[in-house]
């Protein structure tokens, strides 16, 4: 039985075009120079090409990175792909670890940590807002390729249902306030990665983990710029994505 994550299709054209498209869904799919219907999309192997009006596009399948940034429902901000991977790692996320998360949002996040912590492995991810849960939920069905995602419709300050976690993310409004469920959560030593937009919420934060008795290894944000892939004409791209977020990392200390 095909999996979801194995229908979708990139589309990749001139001067930077970029489409994800479901192929399971019949429909035409509208590109610069014509369009493609998703029956001869399907048919097309993946690395391979087809021309529309003389104009060159190339197929591949859809990688988590094309999924979240080009195809992915989203009612809030989603955790970039430059900072999921740093977190991931300041977290020592692997396969086999159990980990919690508060912010469902999009669930994109929610889907790197299911890649990560492979089948063997378990993710317990809280969101409170009702329509985020929803949406979440379809977008993580979309795409998970293992089913070790446990969903709560819920406020973590509520309390936290699970025990003994390896790590813990937090991407909520008012982080402060949850510190101390998280620690309950937590093992000793237990990784804390903590996404915020503004300073003031940095500073609000440091204090709480100092309060509940966290050792604080870091507070970093991370600068990304892409180049145009021109051998001719070199250069960085026009445009970037400045600010995203500020990160905290700590851990639980007895």
């Amino acid at each position: 039985m095909e999996q979801l994550f194995d229908t979708k299709r990139v589309i990749i054209g001139p001067e930077g075009f970029k489409k994800v498209v479901d192929i399971s869904v019949p429909k035409r799919v509208n590109l610069p120079t014509g369009y493609i219907e998703t029956g001869e999309l399907a048919k097309i192997l993946p690395g391979g090409s087809f021309f529309a009006n003389d104009v060159e596009y190339y197929v591949f399948p859809c990688d988590t990175f094309d999924y979240v940034m080009h195809f992915l429902k989203r009612h809030t901000q989603i955790v970039y792909p430059k900072d999921g991977a740093y977190i991931l790692m300041k977290l020592d996320i692997h396969p086999g670890k159990r980990v919690g998360e508060a912010g469902t949002g999009s669930g994109a996040f929610t889907l790197y940590l299911s890649m990560a912590v492979g089948p063997e492995g378990k993710v317990y991810t809280y969101e409170q807002r009702e329509e985020f849960f929803k949406m979440a939920e379809k977008n993580i069905k979309n795409f998970s390729k293992f089913d070790n995602v446990v969903m709560h419709n819920k406020s973590i300050v509520e309390g936290i249902e699970e025990k003994d976690l390896d790590a813990f993310f937090l991407d909520i409004r008012e982080p402060e306030e949850a510190i101390s469920a998280v620690r309950e959560a937590l093992k000793p030593a237990g990784h804390l990665g903590i996404l915020v937009p503004t300073t003031n919420q940095v500073s609000e934060t440091l204090v709480a983990l100092q309060n509940y008795r966290f050792y604080v290894s870091e507070v970093v944000e991370i600068m990304m710029r892409q180049y145009k892939p021109v051998p001719e004409r070199l250069r960085p791209d026009d445009r970037m994505i400045g600010h995203t977020a500020y990160m905290i990392f700590a851990r639980k200390i007895l």
